[in-house]
């Protein structure tokens, strides 16, 4: 016969890792929701930088490196292509406005030279043949002129006589008639060559004159070659100093091409590269200054360059007022650009902190300086001392601005 058996009331052993597991939840929950889950690192306070928050005037201005170069740097350039037979200046001498640097030699030009005189001569010439030509032919029209003349006032006077014979009865009237004939043909004949003088004038005078025009052009190209030559002698185009000179006695230089530099020595530029962050604000007419020998000299940007290489520009300063003494091209200085008028704002000084935060946050020391916390800020403008802080600290905050790539995620880093 079966037995029945009574259900156990309370707490059984087998309802124990549920009860466990349960108790674990709940107080994993409280901890997530009550607890304080930021991750702390232990800092000695003798190895990070601790500065202060300030209010203070934000003078915007970046700082570069600047090079001394000669205000303007002329290009030397063979007009005349040719062999190089002498290089009668060295590099790094003075040289003077069209004081010869370098020969050349072109055994052409002289041939050309001699071609073009030879044209010349032939024309010449010709041109004396042919007015001698029409000198002549000048000559025989004027006698031709002459006799037609003689012959017009002769049959003019056999045509007055036979006039009064036929009027008298003396004569026929054929005979009457061939003398009136034999007169007015004899006048147009003489109007005919007059024609002729006229015409042989204006033929002969274009004739001159296109000739004397090829003459010209002749003689001009006579020059123009005269010229070439005078052109292999490359000369300095200005007074300054030689540089570059890039040829060898021997070598063969094509027309146009660089041989050289001559800079300008009247006056001094400064070059430098900025980061092109800046190239927006970067414009001609800002005002810079540098120190030398204790002492303060302006600048004027002058040029700024458009294209950007290897994530910087060019810009170009000139000297506004006195230049340093013994200035020299190859010369560096360190510039500060004003990119704008000083401003109040709050300041903290630059930091290493700034390459891990990009300026986004930072840890802030508490007032009892027992521990720093991550603090969100933001920072606008920066120069070579300060940044700008447009949210998130106050003047008297103190901030770490030394380095925290040791500090990986933390949130919070105990001072010791």
């Amino acid at each position: 016969m079966d037995i029945i058996l009574e259900k156990k009331k309370g707490l059984q052993k087998k309802h124990l890792p549920y009860v466990i597991g349960g108790v674990v939840l709940v107080i994993a929950l409280v901890w997530l929701i009550f607890g304080n889950h930021s991750s702390k690192f232990n800092v000695e306070k003798s190895k990070v930088m601790v500065q202060d928050a300030a209010k203070g005037e934000f003078n915007d201005y970046i700082r570069v490196n600047g090079q001394v170069q000669p205000i303007n740097t002329i290009q030397l350039s063979a007009v005349e292509g040719g062999m190089v037979a002498e290089k009668v200046v060295e590099e790094g001498s003075m040289v003077h406005r069209g004081e010869v640097i370098v020969r050349l030699t072109n055994p052409m030009l002289s041939l050309n030279i001699l071609d073009s005189e030879a044209q010349l001569a032939e024309k010449q010439n010709f041109l004396r043949n042919t007015q001698v030509t029409m000198e002549q032919e000048r000559l025989n029209l004027r006698k031709e002129k002459l006799q037609l003349d003689l012959d017009i006032e002769r049959k003019k006077r056999k045509y007055a006589q036979y006039t009064n014979l036929y009027n008298e009865k003396l004569i026929s009237r054929e005979e009457y008639l061939q003398a009136k004939e034999d007169y007015e043909f004899a006048v147009k004949g003489s109007e005919l060559v007059i024609e002729r003088q006229r015409q042989d004038s204006i033929f002969r005078g274009i004739q001159v004159e296109q000739m004397e025009e090829s003459l010209n052009n002749i003689r001009r190209n006579l020059i123009l070659v005269r010229l070439r030559v005078d052109n292999l002698d490359v000369k300095s185009p200005v007074d300054g100093q030689l540089g570059l000179l890039d040829v060898e006695i021997g070598q063969s230089v094509g027309s146009g091409s660089r041989i050289g530099q001559i800079s300008v020595l009247s006056d001094y530029k400064i070059e430098a590269l900025i980061d092109e962050h800046y190239i927006d604000r970067v414009k001609n007419g800002l005002a810079a200054t540098f120190e030398r020998q204790d002492k303060t000299y302006n600048l004027t940007v002058r040029k700024v360059y458009p294209e950007v290489r290897t994530k910087q520009f060019k810009t170009d300063f000139t000297f506004e007022g006195e230049r340093p003494d013994n200035i020299r091209a190859g010369q560096t200085y360190y510039i500060n650009l004003q990119l704008g008028q000083p401003v109040e704002a709050v300041l903290i000084p630059r930091g290493a902190f700034y390459q891990s935060t990009g300026g986004q946050w930072i840890f802030a020391v508490t007032p009892d300086g027992k521990k720093a916390v991550r603090r969100n800020i933001r920072i606008g403008r920066q120069n070579p001392l300060h940044y700008e802080v447009l949210e998130g600290l106050e003047p008297g905050d103190k901030v770490i601005t030394s380095s925290y790539d040791n500090y990986g995620d933390a949130e919070e880093l105990i001072l010791k």
